[in-house]
């Protein structure tokens, strides 16, 4: 049993949501580590090579100590899916500077939420509109399998609010930042292609490019500022949601804006390589 099975089985997921969220989320990290894991042994290998060279400080038995935390909270992460709305609130995220982060969501004009694939980053979508008024959009790439983009868009329609993916999308990006007081648009940064993810940097050569750029160039276009934050586990369903004051472009350039994103989340990839989705999918190792 997958992770893939979990998405597209509806008994499964019906099961997950009948279950208590904390035991729900257990059984799909348990599900994960242990009948997943042997079952993917070429992504288990990525990881590991793409873990050696992020954390080569650490022996190979604390690697391997945080590949299993891995897969288990990528099991966590995808039970979690059934029960959004039962996480989504102070007992399970623990905001870090809470009144602050407060006033930056209440303050004024258009905000780009960017982040990467850590810990649970449905959560963190679903916090984000739970925590304020503004109107909000999330940016995402249907699965291949249309069975598993089906039960993501039904779990997500529940807790997410509006989603745009697709044909058309940048064109709908655009009218929600400009047409909507306060408008708010989530964007993760490190979608994976060819094997290789181009944001974070960790120190190659990269140009801005994919989710990056488009942000970048929509922040120009509206006068939105960015958000960078991130969700990290800290035990079970249980969560701390760090944040990184906002980024205005009106008094910052391109170049700085991409330097502090990279910093922010590249290290919190490193720091939390047990939790960073794409350590398995691709291949730092290749040349990019």
């Amino acid at each position: 049993m997958t992770g893939r099975t979990m998405l597209s089985n509806p008994f499964l997921f019906t099961l997950l949501r009948l279950l208590p969220a904390s035991l729900a989320s257990w059984l799909g990290g348990w599900l994960s580590a242990y009948v997943a894991r042997p079952r993917m042994k070429l992504r288990d290998a990525r990881a590991r090579a793409n873990l050696a060279l992020l954390r080569p400080d650490l022996p190979q038995a604390e690697r391997e100590a945080i590949l299993t935390r891995r897969w288990v909270n990528v099991g966590r992460t995808l039970a979690e899916l059934a029960n959004i709305d039962r996480l989504v609130n102070a007992d399970h995220v623990t905001v870090i500077d809470q009144p602050a982060y407060q006033a930056v969501l209440d303050g004024p004009g258009p905000m780009i939420a960017f982040t990467c694939h850590i810990g649970n980053w449905d959560l963190l979508a679903a916090h984000i509109k739970w925590s304020t008024d503004r109107p909000g959009l999330g940016v995402y790439e249907d699965p291949e399998d249309p069975r598993i983009a089906a039960q993501l868009k039904k779990a997500r329609s529940s807790y997410m609010g509006e989603a745009i993916g697709g044909d058309g999308a940048a064109r709908g990006v655009l009218k929600h930042l400009t047409q909507k007081d306060r408008a708010t648009l989530y964007i993760l940064a490190d979608e994976r292609r060819d094997r290789q993810v181009w944001f974070p940097t960790f120190g190659r050569a990269l140009e801005p490019s994919g989710n990056l750029s488009i942000a970048l160039r929509l922040a120009r276009k509206v006068g939105a500022q960015f958000l960078p934050f991130y969700l990290v586990r800290t035990s079970g369903p249980h969560f701390a949601l760090h944040w990184h004051p906002p980024l205005d472009p009106r008094t910052m350039s391109d170049a700085e804006i991409v330097a502090v994103l990279d910093r922010f989340l590249g290290q919190a990839c490193i720091d939390h390589a047990d939790q960073w989705l794409a350590l398995h999918d691709m291949d730092l190792t290749q040349p990019v």
